[in-house]
């Protein structure tokens, strides 16, 4: 799989959010990029799942002189146990076998206050902080650059999102170069035109744009989220008891 030396990896869970930034995301115009679009599917045959795929849509930005300089990797929506299968596969393709080339991944999460507890001095803060940045595994020029402007999470930081848990735990073992952008929306994440989530959304668009040399344009935000029964999300959990 090859990807530009930034990654931005974003998981499609559903609410829009991941749309939202791909859509809010372009080239600046003194830019002269080039975008070519791609997909990749690679099996899950190793994990004993032989009936279903994992597939996505890669935009590469790429520079006059044919280098690639940002990469954006839309991975497709999966439920859990399949997506930890699933982040597994992408992960081990951007880690590849040349530890010298291994790409800086960046991940936005836009996650429902109640799928987070922080520390209580952190909570009862007079200033809300809207997105907090999680750096992990080696440090490079991106991870620091991206890091220094964000808010780093509270050492007390516990996380009932799935998807987050799952990329972190994977992430830390693998030891990727990684920056998660975690955005703060309100107790359901429902209501996705909702002027609050907006602006979180283009906080985490700015920051991305930042050290990427793309533009975020807030009139481009996709938000038209498809919607999901409750219902069919969670019967998975039903195979566990």
């Amino acid at each position: 799989m090859k990807v530009a030396e930034k990654v931005i990896l974003l998981l499609n869970g559903g609410e829009g959010f991941s749309a939202a930034i791909a859509g809010g995301l372009h080239p600046k115009p003194e830019s002269n990029f080039q975008t070519l679009n791609d997909s990749f599917e690679l099996p899950l045959e190793c994990y004993g799942v032989k009936d279903q795929k994992v597939s996505g849509e890669i935009t590469h930005f790429v520079g006059s002189n044919g280098h690639y300089e940002v990469s954006i990797l839309h991975l497709q929506n999966y439920e859990p146990p399949i997506l930890a299968c699933a982040l597994n596969e992408v992960l081990l393709k951007l880690a590849g076998e040349d530890l010298s080339t291994v790409p800086t991944v960046i991940v936005p999460f836009l996650v429902p206050e109640s799928k987070l507890k922080l520390q209580n001095r952190y909570t009862e803060k007079s200033e809300k902080v809207s997105v907090y940045g999680i750096k992990l595994g080696p440090t490079t020029d991106v991870s620091q650059a991206l890091s220094s402007r964000l808010q780093k999470s509270p050492p007390l930081f516990q996380i009932y999102h799935e998807g987050l848990a799952m990329l972190l735990h994977l992430v830390n073992v693998m030891k990727l170069p990684t920056v998660m952008l975690v955005g703060l929306s309100g107790q359901h994440v429902s209501n996705k035109n909702s002027t609050e989530e907006l602006e979180v959304t283009c906080q985490i668009g700015d920051h991305l744009a930042s050290i990427s040399s793309l533009s975020f344009s807030k009139e481009k935000v996709v938000q038209n989220p498809p919607k999901i029964s409750r219902d069919s999300k969670e019967a998975w959990r039903a195979l566990y008891g």
